[in-house]
């Protein structure tokens, strides 16, 4: 093989290998969404969604809940739609002792612009302030048309204490 040959034949290896070699892959990081802003604007339903508990405002509180939500509470059965939730929240608001007042805390929010987790604190007050009990929630957000809903919530009350012997 000529000296000529040899190195045409070398450039064009050299050539071919690096046209082959693949470019790097560029990873492109999604940007992060801003959950302080997200968390602000779920802790804004929550207080809504208190203030209609606290008024026994059936029809604001289903509005908070997408059509096929699910709910899940304390010692009842899943309640599957908004009708069944409404008759949920309806029996609830019917137990209801009035002045009892209710505040939501949200503990933990994590998820996306589109969908969200948060894990909360409920407690109820009597009208001198004291603490009736207290309970925990979990509740999933989905962002449907600009709106936050909850398309699925479970809950629970805390045990109760012992009276004092």
């Amino acid at each position: 093989m000529s000296k000529t040959t040899f190195l045409t034949t070398l450039s064009l290896c050299i050539f071919l290998l690096a046209a082959c070699k693949q470019a790097p892959e560029t990873k492109s990081e999604a940007p992060k969404p801003d959950m302080a802003k997200i968390k602000a604007e779920i802790k804004a339903i929550e207080d809504a969604w208190a203030a209609a508990s606290n008024a026994e405002d059936v029809a604001t509180i289903v509005g908070f809940y997408a059509d096929d939500a699910i709910s899940m509470n304390d010692d009842k059965p899943m309640l599957i739609g908004k009708a069944a939730i409404q008759k949920g929240v309806e029996e609830e608001m019917a137990r209801h002792k009035e002045n009892d007042k209710v505040v939501f805390e949200t503990l933990d929010l994590y998820g996306d612009e589109n969908r969200v987790t948060e894990v909360g604190k409920t407690t109820v007050t009597d009208s001198t302030g004291k603490v009736i009990y207290t309970g925990k929630y979990m509740a999933v957000w989905e962002k449907r048309n600009g709106k936050w809903l909850t398309i699925r919530d479970m809950s629970n009350d805390d045990a109760k204490e012992a009276p004092a012997k």
